[in-house]
């Protein structure tokens, strides 16, 4: 033997009592621990342990020597992991990697050599069509997340493709079922049972579907069964970190692999956002914490857990998954497995701030290495600090701490801070430490109760109300009788519906303190709107439960504006923006978000799903823009030009989706423009405004024609089409060249000659195209047509022009517009009526028209109060009477604002609250028009 130094035999009894049985095994581990062990170098091990056993590919080993194999492969790769984790060469991440590696060979090699012996015997498993079947081993855990601890089990599922049987050997053919249930018993029996050379891991079978009560191995189809019928929140949990880990090459493998993944994403991850695993998550770490103060009970000295205790590793791998399972369904990004992953994509996402997510790392990178120790000693898969003096100074020693004190203060600080981050996700924010619960002898206790079904209570009911804070009581009532009746109330889950019940009684409880007063019932009704819209998805009942903060922006929100409240009833998904305090302070950076919204539909499964992303991309952000205005932090001008940056990012981004989907593209990037018109063009937009768009080419290829109006028309539906997540924008095209009855895009040569008319660019008859046009910008797509565009704007605009035929087309199309906007009300339209906003629009369009010639600044499109004070500098109106007209539109578009927020879809005010503003614009148009 020769005499080799080594800190793992040094360390651990363990090690030391394999070399003293197999004294070669010192040099082994010396000659391994000098570089990572690699899967190749695991590999090529194995390979060289099933010779010297005899074993070849024509002759596989028998199982008892395929048993002795396995176990001195593992003792190895465990000693050796352990030299170089001892020696400061190995990192966590190289050690549960190198453990993962293992297992996945051992489970590998131990079901190919299983599965011969079985097949000589029984025939190879066959499915209904006469294709071979094979044995999926789906590793759960830490064996599915890669990161195996040093002397972990491995939690394992069994599954195959379909029911079947086998073709028939030396023995009849069994079932499929039998079959398999056959090689998972021998497989267990290879890697767990433990003989003269020890064990490869221990298994635990316990995550199949029943249990220990269930069959060892299950078809998809029971599978799916399973999931839709019985499949339980933790279950999720679990299954989160799922993978196949048995071979996945060959063609029964990788369509086994593809319809398991089919079942399990959807029973995951949901398609919205899933708050009510909060709670299911919070049981389940409640029921670990019971069973580890029990065991500690019976062992005090197991007392100290550092896996299952407060602030351990369950805790962080838990506030890392709840991220998983209430977000997954909607960024893929969080469908991976590693623990520190999905932390590091939270941060990413905003959803915890850096810091947090940097502590998080080394504590439970500490943690693992002080688990990998404690595990080291004596191969015993234990997560207890120890109770002996001499133990616990050479844990600290091997940890590099003076003493166990210092390693202490160490691990103490750690745990502290994950419990701290912990609690912050998962305590229960309603019913216990926050102290937002409801008094169930409470006056809102009392309404919202049995009390709706009496008719007798109606008296008393309207009295409570009132205590409550309603003035008015009596609508607010029948909307609360006619819930509480409905068979959609009925019908929920009794979770849902007790979740449902105390969302309506902490409501009327914040009653009182709801502004305006006179708005309380209504800001009430729309809440019960809203809880009857989301009653059947229960995570965002339990957001609201698990967020007080959140309801009360709700109630907020549903008071501030009719519109609000009508857009969070249509999409509930925007909840969760109610608490990101961040994202609602943070500025808006339109290039990160093009950023982000492209990953994440890159990472998309489908057409659908990347529909559905920009919808609720836009819908986010349409959300963020209006709490940041109700808060009154934005002007109307400034609402306008951030939903008008967001409108051209979202483009931007679907033209190059679309694109990507187009078969019969020609190129990596398309020659292709919109160009935006209108309320866009003129960075106008209102929260519902639709879109004004052309779509332009340049593209000397042959077929560019017909490409782009393939193109053009998916776009168009990428934009309009419904989707379960709604519509993204309503698309006006009658601006495009010829209207309606012309193309859906317009080659660049084609729109400058048309727009130019053969050089007779002052025909009065293109007026009326000529004042859009002082309102159109390239908005999405490729700069350098977009920079034609404006070129070709700008040439129509200086056109030189005679101001008498010019005045008179101006006015004979505001009379045409005026008479297709009748109002037969007593009320001043802001936007159509005589001296309203489409009088000033016209007397700026008029002017541009005329003037942009001598004076090139006009053609800017800066919006009509700028354009006013530059008409100024040239001396067509006073700087005081610009001041005045547009101080005037902006009043109109002030009031505009407002009242469509108030869900009107005209805007009309009694005369009397404008009548400054409208004299002074007629003023102005009698001067300028006569």
């Amino acid at each position: 033997m020769t005499d080799v130094s080594l800190l793992s035999s040094s360390y651990s009894n363990y090690a030391a009592r394999a070399i003293a049985a197999r004294p070669e095994l010192a040099s082994r581990i010396a000659a391994w621990a000098k570089e990572p062990l690699t899967r190749e170098r695991i590999d090529a091990r194995l390979d060289a342990l099933i010779a010297e056993q005899g074993g070849t590919a024509d002759a596989p080993l028998a199982e008892d020597a395929l048993r002795r194999v396995l176990r001195q492969l593992r003792t190895e790769v465990f000693c050796a992991v352990m030299e170089r984790d001892l020696a400061g060469h190995g990192d966590v991440a190289e050690v549960t990697g190198t453990m993962t590696d293992l297992a996945e060979a051992t489970i590998q090699r131990a079901l190919a050599v299983l599965s011969a012996e079985l097949e000589a015997l029984y025939g190879e498993p066959r499915g209904p069509g006469g294709e071979r079947l094979s044995l999926g081993v789906v590793g759960m855990g830490k064996l599915g997340g890669r990161e195996l601890n040093a002397s972990s089990d491995i939690d394992l599922i069994f599954v195959y493709e379909d029911d079947g049987e086998t073709a028939g050997g030396t023995r009849s053919a069994i079932a499929t079922q039998e079959f398999f249930t056959r090689l998972g018993r021998r497989l267990i029996g290879a890697l767990a049972e433990v003989t003269s050379d020890g064990y490869v891991f221990r298994v635990d079978m316990r995550l199949r579907p029943n249990g220990d009560s269930g069959p060892l191995v299950c078809s998809l189809g029971m599978l799916e069964e399973y999931f839709y019928v019985q499949g339980r929140e933790w279950e999720r949990y679990a299954w989160i970190k799922g993978r196949l880990v048995s071979e996945h090459e060959s063609a029964a493998a990788k369509r086994l692999a593809t319809q398991l993944d089919a079942l399990v994403k959807p029973f995951v991850y949901r398609r919205y956002l899933d708050f009510g695993v909060i709670g299911a998550i919070r049981a389940l770490h409640l029921q670990i914490r019971q069973e580890a103060q029990r065991r500690a009970t019976m062992r005090p000295d197991k007392a100290d857990d550092i896996k299952l205790g407060r602030g351990g590793i369950r805790e962080i791998e838990f506030s890392a998954q709840v991220f998983q399972l209430i977000r997954g369904g909607q960024d893929a990004g969080f469908r991976i497995r590693p623990t520190l992953a999905v932390l590091r994509h939270a941060a990413a996402r905003g959803l915890i701030a850096p810091k947090v997510c940097a502590d998080l790392t080394h504590a439970y990178k500490f943690l693992r290495v002080l688990e990998h120790r404690l595990q080291y000693r004596n191969d015993a898969q234990t997560h207890a600090m120890p109770v002996d003096p001499d133990e616990r100074a050479r844990l600290a020693a091997s940890l590099g701490f003076s003493d166990y004190a210092a390693l202490m203060a160490q691990l103490d600080g750690y745990r502290e801070m994950v419990e701290a981050q912990f609690d912050q996700i998962f305590a229960d924010k309603v019913s216990g430490d926050g102290g937002c619960g409801v008094a169930e002898d409470g006056t809102a206790a009392w309404v919202w109760s049995s009390a709706l079904d009496d008719d007798s209570a109606e008296g008393t009911l309207l009295e409570r109300l009132a205590e409550l804070g309603f003035g008015e009581p009596a609508d607010l009532l029948t909307r609360m009788r006619a819930v509480w009746q409905s068979s959609r109330y009925a019908g929920l889950p009794e979770k849902s519906r007790q979740r449902f019940d105390t969302i309506a009684k902490r409501a009327l409880e914040a009653a009182s303190s709801l502004e305006p007063a006179e708005k309380r019932g209504q800001t009430i009704a729309r809440l019960f709107d809203l809880l009857e819209a989301i009653g059947r998805r229960g995570a965002y009942l339990a957001l609201l439960n698990e967020y007080p903060a959140a309801l009360d922006r709700v109630l907020a929100v549903l008071g501030a504006s009719r519109w609000a409240a009508g857009y969070l009833i249509r999409h509930p998904q925007l909840l969760d923006e109610l608490l990101d305090d961040e994202a609602i302070a943070s500025p808006f950076d339109w290039a990160e978000f093009k950023t982000s919204l492209r990953a994440r539909l890159a990472a998309a499964a489908d057409v659908e799903q990347q529909m559905d992303l920009l919808r609720h991309a836009h819908q986010a952000e349409v959300f963020r823009i209006l709490l940041i205005d109700l808060a009154g932090k934005l002007s109307v001008e400034h609402v306008s030009d951030r939903l008008s940056e967001l409108a051209d990012s979202v483009l931007d981004v679907t033209i190059e989706a679309v694109w990507k989907h187009l078969a019969k593209r020609h190129r990596e990037v398309p020659r292709f423009a919109v160009i935006a018109y209108g309320k866009l063009g003129g960075k106008e937009l209102g929260y519902a405004s639709d879109l004004d768009l052309i779509f332009l080419y340049d593209d000397p290829d042959d077929a560019a024609a017909d490409v782009y109006a393939t193109f053009t028309r998916r776009l168009i539906t990428w934009l309009t089409t419904a989707t379960g997540a709604g519509t993204l924008f309503d698309v006006d095209l009658r601006l495009r060249p010829n209207g309606e009855s012309g193309l859906l895009i317009t080659d660049l040569d084609a729109f400058r000659r048309y727009q130019l008319r053969e050089g007779d660019a002052a025909n009065t008859a293109w007026v009326w195209e000529h004042q859009a046009l002082t309102r159109a910008r390239f908005c999405a797509g490729d700069a350098e047509i977009g920079a034609q565009f404006e070129a070709i704007r700008e040439q129509v605009l200086t056109t030189p022009r005679e101001a008498a035929p010019l005045s008179a087309e101006i006015v004979a199309m505001r009379e045409r517009v005026h008479a297709g906007h009748p109002n037969r009300t007593e009320l001043f339209d802001l936007k159509h009526d005589r001296g309203g906003m489409v009088d000033i629009e016209f007397i700026v369009q008029y002017w541009v028209l005329l003037h942009a010639q001598r004076h090139p600044e006009m053609i800017r499109n800066t919006g009509n109060i700028a354009l006013l004070r530059e008409v100024s500098r040239f001396g067509l109106m006073s700087p005081e009477e610009a001041e005045t007209v547009g101080g005037a539109y902006r009043t109109y578009r002030k009031m505009q604002h407002k009242l469509r927020l108030d869900g009107m879809e005209t805007a009309r005010v009694v005369p009397e609250r404008v009548a400054d503003e409208k004299a002074a614009v007629l003023r102005l148009w009698q001067r300028v028009f006569g």
